[in-house]
C-alpha cells in the first residue's frame, strides 16, 4: 500500500492551470482511474466530481481510508475481553505498568515477618499453583493494606508481583479521573480488561481510600460513577471465574473506606510500625554502603531511642545523620571523598534531635480499633506501636 501511495503522490500533478482561480488545481487522471478502481475493489461507490480541487480531496480522503482499511486487515485478532474497549485506553493503561517484575524480593523488606508470611499464604502461594489452590482455597479478589504511613505497604504490593511473576499495575486516582462524562468509567473497565489479558496480574492502588471513599449525598455525580464502576469490576463482572488478577489497596485512613469496597478486600492486613529488631534491620541495610563507626551496640542504642518511628523516619533519620560529616567540611569545592569522616554516633544523636516520629499514639491507637472491627488478623496492642522487641 505504502508503495501504491507514492506512485500516486509522484503522479498527481498539483500545478495550478494557465487562466483558472486559486482554487481550480488539477489532478492526474492517472490518480483519478487508479483510486476509482481501488474503491471498486473494496465495494465502495466511485465519486465522479469535476477534475478539480474538490475532486482531488475527494481521492486523497479515498487513499487515506483506504491505508486505514488495510491497516484493520492486517492487524492480529483482537482478544474478546478487549471487546468494547477504545484502544487508546488499553494503550494508556498499558503505559501504566510497572514492570513485569518489579524485581522487590521479601528479603529486601525489613521485619514485618507476620505481614510477609500471611500474604505469602493468602496470595502468593495460590497464584503460584491455581491448580492446588481451587474452590473454597482460591485466592482472594482483594488485600487491603493498612496502617501508619511509611511502613512498607508499596513495597509489600510491588513483592507480591514479584514473586507471584505476575503484571505489576501501579494505579492511582488522578490517571483513573477525567473531565469528560463518562470518561472514568471506561478507564475502569480498560484497566480491569488490560490486567485480565495479561494475567496474573496485581493491580496496587496506593492511597485506595481516595478513590473509593464513603459515598455520601455531597459526592460529585462523575466520582459516584467511577466508584459504581470500580466495585462492579471488583466483582468480576465480564470475568471468569479462575483468573488470576489480584487487586491490592494500600491506604493509612481504612475508616473511610466506603463499606461496599471494605467487603471486597477480603483479607485485610494491618502493616505495623517496625519493631526494635527491624528497626536494627532497616538501619544496618540503610548504611550498608556509608562509610561509619558504629557498633553493633551503637545500632542497638539509636533503634532503642527511635521508638515509634516508621520505616520512613528511620531512612530520614539515616540521611541526616549522614549529612553531620559533610557539616564540617570548610572548603566543599576541594575536599576528596577520602576527606570525609565516617557517619559516628554521635550524627545519630543530633539527627534525632531533629528527624521526629511522624506518627501519634491515637493513630495507632486508631489502627488498632479497626483492626480489631474489621481485620483479617488480630494485633497485639503492646506490640503495634512500634513498641516490641
Amino acid at each position: 500500500m505504502k508503495n501504491i501511495i507514492n506512485r500516486l503522490g509522484g503522479g498527481a500533478g498539483a500545478a495550478a492551470a494557465d487562466g483558472a482561480g486559486e482554487n481550480q488545481v488539477t489532478v492526474s487522471s492517472f490518480v483519478c482511474d487508479i483510486v476509482e478502481s481501488m474503491l471498486r475493489g473494496v465495494g465502495a461507490r466511485a465519486v465522479h466530481a469535476p477534475c478539480t480541487c474538490e475532486r482531488g480531496l475527494t481521492y486523497a480522503c479515498a487513499i487515506f481510508w483506504l491505508v486505514q482499511k488495510c491497516d484493520e486487515n492486517t492487524q492480529e485478532p483482537q482478544d474478546p475481553r478487549y471487546k468494547n474497549i477504545d484502544p487508546k485506553m488499553i494503550e494508556m493503561i498499558e503505559n501504566e505498568i510497572v514492570d513485569n517484575s518489579p524485581g522487590i524480593s521479601w528479603d529486601d523488606i525489613a521485619g514485618l515477618d507476620f505481614a510477609k508470611s500471611s500474604v505469602q499464604e493468602i496470595v502468593v502461594w495460590p497464584m503460584l499453583r491455581p491448580d492446588l489452590f481451587t474452590g473454597l482455597r482460591g485466592p482472594p479478589k482483594g488485600l487491603l493494606l493498612f496502617g501508619p504511613p511509611g511502613t512498607g505497604k508499596t513495597l509489600i504490593g510491588k513483592t507480591i508481583a514479584t514473586e507471584s511473576n505476575a503484571t505489576f499495575f501501579s494505579i492511582s486516582a488522578s490517571c483513573l479521573m477525567s473531565k469528560w462524562v463518562g470518561e472514568g468509567e471506561r478507564m475502569v473497565r480498560a484497566l480491569f480488561a488490560v490486567a485480565r489479558v495479561q494475567s496474573p496480574s496485581v493491580i496496587f492502588i496506593d492511597e485506595i481510600d481516595s478513590l473509593l471513599s464513603q459515598r455520601g449525598g455531597e459526592e460529585g455525580e462523575a466520582s459516584r460513577r467511577v466508584k459504581t464502576e470500580f466495585l462492579v469490576q471488583m466483582d468480576g463482572v465480564g470475568g471468569v471465574a479462575d483468573e488470576r488478577m489480584l487487586l491490592v489497596g494500600a491506604t493509612n485512613r481504612p475508616q473511610e473506606l466506603d463499606e461496599a469496597a471494605r467487603r471486597r478486600m477480603v483479607k485485610r492486613l494491618y502493616i505495623p510500625l517496625p519493631d526494635h529488631a527491624a528497626r536494627m534491620d532497616l538501619i544496618t541495610r540503610l548504611l550498608h554502603k556509608e562509610e561509619h563507626s558504629l557498633t553493633p551496640q551503637d545500632v542497638y542504642d539509636i533503634a532503642t531511642e527511635v521508638v515509634g518511628y516508621s520505616g520512613a523516619d528511620c531512612k530520614a533519620l539515616c540521611a541526616e545523620a549522614s549529612l553531620g560529616p559533610m557539616r564540617e567540611i570548610r572548603d566543599i569545592r576541594n575536599v576528596t571523598a577520602a576527606g570525609v569522616r565516617p557517619i559516628s554516633l554521635q550524627d545519630f544523636k543530633n539527627a534525632i534531635r531533629q528527624v521526629r516520629a511522624s506518627v501519634g499514639t491515637q493513630d495507632i491507637d486508631t489502627y488498632i480499633q479497626w483492626n480489631s472491627q474489621y481485620g483479617s488478623f488480630p494485633v497485639d496492642p503492646a506490640t503495634a506501636g512500634g513498641r516490641g522487641t
